[in-house]
């Protein structure tokens, strides 16, 4: 057996990664904030403790979707070893989640066109876990690609079946 320890991952994500999730974010909390006002207007008498609760919906909605991204930013890092890949995620729920090199079948890049405006990329190590991928999400879309030669040559190097 080996005396591989895993220690918290040292690499946080690119730090343009805030911008594309706050950008995220707002895509999704601008249009269900504004909906719960025009239904305010259109729909009721306005009655102003209605009036009250919506307001503080919308405003919350809006600092969800400004605090969510600095909030994920503090706590996602990523590391990659020699032995394996491994993320670490969540604010109340930390979510470890772990690729060893020997069962690695694939490793994609991927930018998306809202990614490609801030120059970060996504990084998915496939195995044939049930749980899915590991996804290291909003790096440099150089340091990606460097990630992905990297992982590429050493999963051909280390000895395994991938399964």
């Amino acid at each position: 057996m080996s005396a591989t320890r895993l220690r918290p991952p040292r690499h946080q994500v690119d730090r343009r990664a805030v911008a594309w999730w706050t950008v995220q974010w707002l895509i999704l909390m601008v249009p269900v904030a504004g909906a719960s006002v025009a239904a305010y207007w259109l729909f009721t008498e306005r009655p102003a403790l209605l009036g009250a609760v919506v307001t503080v919906f919308a405003a919350g909605c809006l600092a969800l979707a400004v605090a969510a991204p600095r909030a994920a930013y503090r706590v996602e890092r990523w590391e990659v070893t020699d032995q394996a890949v491994y993320t670490r995620k969540g604010w109340v729920t930390h979510t470890w989640r772990v690729a060893p090199m020997s069962r690695i079948q694939r490793v994609d890049t991927a930018r998306g066109p809202v990614q490609r405006l801030f120059g970060l990329a996504d990084v998915t190590v496939t195995t044939a876990s049930s749980a899915g991928a590991v996804k290291i999400e909003a790096l440099d879309h150089e340091v990606a690609a460097e990630l992905a030669e990297r992982l590429t040559a050493i999963t051909q190097a280390t000895a395994g079946d991938a399964t």
